[in-house]
């Protein structure tokens, strides 16, 4: 099995949003390069990366 980490961006920002909540988005982290390379160097081979603020506007 391979676990695929994600990672959240709102703003440039790393994020967590509650309930898919936009107005309850909890900031974890300003750097998503730094949280991208945390996880390939814990061995990581793929990230999916959601970029909120398309799928907010519709944009794909």
């Amino acid at each position: 099995m391979e676990v695929i980490p994600a990672i959240d961006l709102l703003e440039g920002r790393c994020v967590r949003l509650y309930q898919g909540d936009y107005a309850q988005s909890e900031v974890f982290d300003e750097n998503p390069v730094a949280v991208a390379r945390q996880w390939v160097s814990q061995g990581a081979t793929r990230l999916h990366l959601v970029d909120l603020d398309g799928q907010k506007w519709g944009i794909r």
